[in-house]
């Protein structure tokens, strides 16, 4: 299988997931104006575990290192697939509750404190589950990270004409998301040997099998989140399962894109862990929220119309943002 060879391919990898967590949602925007989440989000789960397969049966199948996909889960045990599967199911379900707090309170409330809680919460779980780096360099990163998170939020809210009024529910799902989100990343990692992806400890996974096992459970447990969310939408009428079935086959094919973007960005940072360190992968990957303002800004013109003082705010976003990046970059070379 593929396998990272060194810290600076490590951190282009974490660099990717963090382009790609922070690029997969715009493929929403490409689906029909009519088309509503709960049925795009069927098929960005298919896009997630399709990517997911591909990748076991090309990089995590091919080489002299390490085991291969087959071989490799064929003698995983029952404790570590179920981990990553756990992983799976946790992720799910923290971002469906985050995709129902975003209808209720706006992304410049659900963003900032759901990501916010999932960022800070999931990197002290991830180091302390497997200390690597320096931990006062991936402590300042975090902070400069989250107050960047902040800003960019506060620079929303002064943009936004009329903006909806954050309830007391939209604010209560978004902290439950975060606090939930912060674990997934924790237990898809326990799954594998990160010290040694050459020659993994039996019964502990390549990243490629983590993945697909991850994948799955996210899949498998969208039968029981999502069709809850269609049931009992917290905004909009209620849906029924024959609608997803109306939809065209480009609306159908830009979900699935869109879940295969994000799994790009989970499989590289579940490769690049080995030998950057989970809490640094999946620090720099949560910097995502940052790629996503920047779409916004740049591409989608968000704040085209917004005061200077929304600008001010985007400006100290982006310094915090790369200043954050490059310590937590630090914190593992």
């Amino acid at each position: 299988m593929f396998i990272v060879a060194n810290y600076s391919l490590a951190v282009f990898f974490c660099v990717i997931t963090m382009l790609c967590w922070g690029s997969w949602a715009n493929t929403q925007k490409l689906a029909a104006k009519t088309w509503r989440y709960e049925f795009f989000y069927w098929d960005y789960v298919i896009g997630v575990l399709f990517f997911a397969l591909i990748a076991a049966f090309t990089l995590g199948s091919h080489g002299e290192q390490g085991r291969s996909f087959l071989n490799d889960l064929a003698q995983a045990d029952t404790k570590n697939i179920g981990s990553a599967f756990l992983g799976g199911v946790i992720f799910n379900a923290a971002n469906i509750l985050l995709s129902a707090a975003i209808a209720l309170c706006g992304m410049s409330v659900a963003f900032p404190v759901g990501i916010g809680i999932a960022l800070v919460l999931g990197v002290v779980v991830n180091y302390f589950g497997a200390e690597k780096g320096d931990p006062l360099l991936i402590l300042l990163g975090i902070v400069l990270i989250t107050i960047a998170i902040i800003c960019n939020a506060l620079a929303y809210k002064k943009a936004q004409v009329g903006a909806q009024k954050a309830s007391a529910k939209g604010i209560a799902l978004s902290i439950v998301a975060g606090l939930i989100m912060a674990f997934f990343y924790r237990f898809v990692a326990a799954s594998m040997d990160l010290s040694n992806f050459e020659s993994p400890a039996a019964g502990k996974m390549t990243p490629y099998t983590a993945v697909v096992i991850f994948a799955t459970g996210i899949f498998i447990s969208n039968f029981l989140f999502n069709t809850i969310a269609m049931k009992k939408p917290v905004q909009g009428t209620p849906l029924s399962i024959s609608g997803y079935f109306k939809g065209n086959f480009k609306t159908h094919l830009v979900g699935v894109l869109g879940g295969m973007i994000w799994c790009v960005g989970q499989s590289f940072s579940l490769i690049a862990s080995g030998k950057a360190g989970a809490a640094i992968s999946y620090g720099l990957g949560q910097g995502a929220t940052l790629v996503s303002a920047l779409w916004g800004i740049f591409i989608w013109k968000e704040f085209k119309q917004a005061p200077p003082a929304a600008n001010r705010l985007n400006l100290g976003m982006f310094v915090l943002f790369v200043a954050g990046l490059i310590a937590l970059i630090c914190a593992g070379s």
